[in-house]
């Protein structure tokens, strides 16, 4: 059986998904709290796996809370902390436990987090990853012959950056998570309609894969100052700055933005997935902005 998502995509029809990050302890109470609230409004809930290298609790845990809720989990999976044997044991738990859509990463550095002692494993990169997921599927065992407990079904997809200064080394790289067996792209923030329009019609229309294009709620100039220091690849620029600092209510002006980016991305690509960092209480009012019909 295909995840919603999964069928979502392949009918052609647009997306929402919303990112969820696990709690920095042991209560799911507010994760699953906030989930709830967006049931209706989205169509998947995106976890995240140890975002921008910081403790939080497993991705895998908390997309199986959301399954038992009747919500549709997004598994991002990072290459950063687990080698070959431990990704390939997580991607099996998860088809166990019926989780299938997977987001495969390679994990954003250890040395923009919190704990500049951990080690980075990247024993696969995340096309390698991707990769072996297409095998699990097939029922293909990493050492030799077939799985003998059977194949996994498992929808997996992975992640771009349309504001990538090397467009024909990005187009190479998609091309390559593409063959590897990726059935959808999610990009970092866009700031930009057509940033996304030339990653859409140069690269992801010809090779027939479809794009949620990422929106990030910003709350303020200093917010969007931040992150331009320290998120690799983000790239905010200054007229969005300069609107919420202008603003006497940024975050409501952040609200404005990401409205209009919803709208405006629907148009290019076929789905939009939301960013609002501790305030995932505001993407009611983001679908609101673009006249979202529920």
């Amino acid at each position: 059986m295909k995840s919603k998502l999964q069928n979502r995509l392949e009918s052609g029809l647009s997306a929402i998904t919303a990112e969820i990050m696990p709690p920095r302890g042991g209560n799911t109470a507010l994760a699953l709290s906030k989930a709830l609230t967006l049931n209706k409004l989205v169509h998947g809930f995106n976890v995240t796996d140890g975002s921008r290298a910081i403790m939080r609790m497993s991705s895998l845990a908390l997309c199986k809370l959301l399954l038992e809720a009747n919500l549709e989990p997004v598994l991002q999976l990072s290459c950063r902390d687990r080698n070959r044997i431990a990704l390939q044991a997580e991607l099996l738990g998860a088809h166990a436990l019926g989780i299938k859509n997977i987001l495969c990463l390679t994990g954003d550095p250890v040395r923009v987090g919190d704990q500049s002692q951990a080690k980075s494993v990247q024993d696969f990169n995340s096309i390698e990853l991707i990769d072996q997921v297409t095998s699990l599927n097939k029922g293909i065992d990493p050492v030799s012959g077939f799985l003998p407990d059977g194949p996994t079904n498992l929808f997996p997809g992975a992640a771009a950056d349309p504001n990538c200064r090397g467009f024909d080394g990005l187009r190479r790289r998609i091309e390559l998570k593409k063959n590897a067996g990726a059935n959808f792209l999610q990009t970092q923030m866009v700031m930009d309609p057509k940033v996304l329009e030339r990653f859409c019609k140069e690269i992801t229309e010809p090779m027939k894969i479809p794009v949620l294009a990422g929106v990030f709620l910003l709350k303020s100039a200093k917010n969007a100052q931040f992150i331009n220091r320290v998120v690799p690849g983000a790239c905010i620029p200054p007229s969005i700055i300069s609107r919420l600092e202008s603003s006497s209510n940024p975050i409501n002006e952040g609200i404005s933005i990401a409205g209009e980016q919803v709208k405006s991305f629907l148009e290019i690509a076929q789905g939009v997935h939301l960013m609002a960092v501790k305030a995932e209480e505001q993407i009611p009012m983001i679908l609101d902005k673009a006249n979202i019909n529920y």
